[in-house]
């Protein structure tokens, strides 16, 4: 085993991590973990360092607006879903794409500035594209909990009360 792994688990809880940091947690040399995060990097597993911002405490949530859009394709032949789905996380507004099982084929988180944004990126983008049948917006009101994050913190004592 080259460490990949328990680097990849560390990295993931904390991407802040110094080398020297990994290196007394994983019982290697400093040189031994630049070497695995540099193949890591080099072989497109790492692909990007990013911090993690709570929308609501920055400002965000009440500057941008995100939506989930569910579509209906009929599949390319001979590029199935793969060639509307190029087309479409081409765009700037789209933040995530998925292929996924079940009533719908794809979904699609976007952000735009306002309500009207995303309405019309849906009706003169989205719902133009070649092979989009159908589509469903869904309003991100509020995010509670994304990528293990909680984003809600709970006033007060959190301790249960006990009876006698």
């Amino acid at each position: 085993m080259d460490g990949s792994e328990e680097i990849l688990d560390l990295l993931r809880e904390n991407a802040r991590l110094s080398v020297e940091d990994i290196s007394a947690m994983t019982k290697r040399s400093e040189d031994e973990v630049k070497a695995i995060i540099k193949k890591l990097e080099d072989d497109g597993i790492i692909m990007k360092y990013a911090a993690i911002i709570n929308p609501e405490k920055s400002g965000e949530a009440t500057e941008k607006v995100r939506a989930e859009i569910e579509i209906q394709v009929t599949p390319q032949r001979e590029h199935g879903f793969d060639g509307i789905a190029d087309r479409i996380w081409r765009f700037p507004q789209v933040k995530s794409l998925y292929l996924m099982s079940g009533g719908y084929d794809l979904k699609v988180v976007i952000e735009g500035e306002t309500l009207q944004d995303v309405a019309l990126f849906v009706a003169r983008k989205l719902s133009t594209l070649e092979g989009v049948r159908s589509t469903k917006t869904h309003f991100f009101l509020k995010t509670y909990k994304e990528n293990d994050i909680i984003y809600v913190q709970k006033d007060g004592d959190s301790r249960e009360g006990v009876q006698a």
